[in-house]
């Protein structure tokens, strides 16, 4: 693809991190005036991926667009918008220029730090009020999924930037050779045990108890080695932490009573093309046809969330966990999957590119196939479709 007034270019993660460690990128930045580059590149690029999603929020429903939520949503978009195109024609010489439009990002970035709880709750204020019918619900789906993708690729954007140029660049003395938001040598079992004992917290919180995790760890690459990869550890923390939130609930509801529950176990597997991490409980399972649901925005097994201002378990209940989750996964060609054994558990699967030049970004573009979609009417299947709850037979007569 290519950058254009209905396009964006998708980057990938050998693009975003060109350097192998951060003495050597500061180095490089001072002599090849990396920040000039990002400015000059991030003050065209923005505005193309800001208006792209910004055309698409206009062909939501007007009720859903008359929500408080969805309109502060949009209010910000364009707030960001024009002041991000203020810089279009600025020199990129000059270095307060730059300094300011460093500012600029930080500013836009801290505006949409909320913006997943805000829209998720304009959904909601839509059901509550309008309830929901099939085509409805399928355009929500399909625009959310956009949206949330679009939101994934800008805030990477925005956070490499601020990163990087933000002010003082400091070493994390854990992670040396991360690059922004990338780690080149990204170690998986530590971030799938820091989301593990985080995720263990929460559950110890709710239930007074926890399921224990067993790691395993299998490297095709370097046998005997950890597994590493080119990755944003952020991105795989929130994918492992939501399936274990997910998998931690399931066990303590299922085996709640019992004195020592099933364990979560959680295997890493690295091989020439796909990382693979998956993570398997003993929960009960769901029935195949809820399988699509969990993916669902309009869809939650949990509990309505309360809206006290309490953050400590942010967008449970909204129905927005799996699916943003599987979204990160799909950000850079990986996937999500889940597979259940309906009265046992539930498998849960990560995808990852194993080769950074792989991992191209997925992104959403505006053109007439996306404003087609909008506007459709569904038509009837042309499949017999049987119901899709199971009948109670208890309200059947015997003669």
């Amino acid at each position: 693809m290519s950058s254009g007034k209905t396009g964006s270019r998708a980057l990938g993660l050998g693009f975003l991190s060109p350097c192998t460690n951060k003495s050597n990128r500061m180095k490089s930045c001072s002599e090849n005036a990396c920040e000039k580059t990002s400015f000059a590149f991030l003050r065209q690029e923005l505005p193309v991926r800001l208006a792209n999603i910004m055309k698409e929020i206009n062909l939501l429903p007007d009720n859903l667009l008359r929500t408080p939520s969805v309109g502060l949503v949009q209010s910000w978009y364009m707030q960001s918008f024009q002041e991000i195109l203020e810089f279009k024609d600025k020199n990129a010489d000059d270095e307060k220029v730059t300094c300011d439009f460093t500012d600029a990002v930080i500013k836009v970035r801290n505006r949409h730090n909320d913006v997943i709880p805000t829209m998720a709750q304009g959904v909601v204020e839509y059901k509550e009020t309008y309830g929901t019918d099939p085509v409805v619900s399928q355009n929500v789906q399909y625009f959310l999924d956009r949206f949330y993708m679009s939101r994934i690729s800008i805030r990477m954007l925005l956070n490499q930037h601020t990163l990087l140029f933000g002010g003082k660049v400091e070493v994390n003395p854990a992670h040396p050779k991360q690059i922004g938001s990338i780690d080149p040598h990204c170690c998986v079992s530590e971030v799938i045990k820091d989301a593990y004992e985080n995720a263990r917290n929460l559950c110890d919180r709710y239930y007074m108890n926890s399921p224990e995790l067993i790691l395993e760890e299998f490297n095709a690459k370097e046998e005997g080695k950890p597994v590493t990869v080119v990755y944003v550890p952020s991105h795989l923390y929130h994918m492992v932490f939501e399936l274990f939130k997910n998998a931690m609930r399931a066990t303590m509801e299922t085996h709640g009573d019992a004195l020592d529950c099933p364990p979560v176990h959680a295997q890493i597997a690295l091989g020439s093309e796909d990382l693979t991490v998956k993570v398997c409980d003993r929960g009960g399972g769901v029935p195949l046809r809820k399988i699509d649901r969990l993916f669902t925005y309009t869809y939650s097994t949990a509990p309505r969330p309360s809206t006290d201002g309490s953050r400590a378990a942010p967008l449970a209940g909204y129905g927005h966990g799996l699916p943003i989750s599987r979204l990160y996964a799909r950000y850079f060609q990986g996937d999500l999957k889940l597979y259940s054994l309906e009265g046992y558990g539930t498998d849960a699967v990560i995808y990852i590119r194993a080769l950074s030049t792989e991992s191209i970004e997925r992104l959403p573009v505006y053109n007439k196939s996306a404003w087609k979609h909008y506007k459709t009417i569904h038509e009837a299947d042309d499949w017999c479709v049987p119901s899709k709850e199971p009948k109670d037979m208890t309200t059947f007569r015997s003669f």
